[in-house]
């Protein structure tokens, strides 16, 4: 086994098997600071593990899709578990979209004890957000191993470091 599929194996045990995890999401805000520079924006958001992508529900017209949709790159990170990743967010639309039914099935049971009382499904700007991951570092153990992982290539990174 690679140190990539040994480190995906990883990731499915600490955030799949359906788990609602608390996860921070960064963006980059849509206005630059004084200087003109990009300003990160970060929060912390409910979010379901699948095959390197964590899914969200959220609201279309929030300040995070405003602004993936002005910039998707995003990087997410869970203190917890010591793993840092950039990724691509993308609006996969309304959740009651037939496309995402099965998707949607399986955020409703991950978040059960609260989605119904965050998530108004009548409103067409309920939507599901798709945190599609392409690098990042699982830290095990404080420094015992580290796992650097390109997602879009499928393998380990030489030279990943936390980025």
């Amino acid at each position: 086994m690679t140190n990539y599929e040994e480190g995906i194996k990883l990731l499915e045990e600490m955030f799949g098997n359906g788990k609602d995890n608390v996860i921070s999401l960064a963006t980059i805000a849509r206005e630059p600071n004084a200087d003109g520079a990009p300003r990160p924006v970060v929060r912390g958001v409910d979010a379901y593990y699948e095959d390197g992508a964590f899914y969200v529900t959220t609201h279309g017209k929030s300040n995070k899709m405003q602004q993936i949709a002005k910039n998707p790159e995003v990087s997410i990170a869970s203190s917890a578990e010591m793993f840092t990743a950039s990724g691509i967010g993308e609006n996969l639309g309304w959740v009651l979209d037939p496309k995402n039914a099965d998707l949607r099935t399986k955020l409703r049971k991950a978040f059960a004890p609260w989605y119904d009382q965050a998530n108004n499904e009548k409103d067409e700007n309920c939507c599901i957000l798709a945190i599609r991951l392409t690098k990042g570092t699982l830290n095990i153990n404080h420094w015992e191993k580290l796992y650097y992982m390109d997602f879009v290539k499928k393998t380990d990174m030489e030279n990943g470091g936390v980025f």
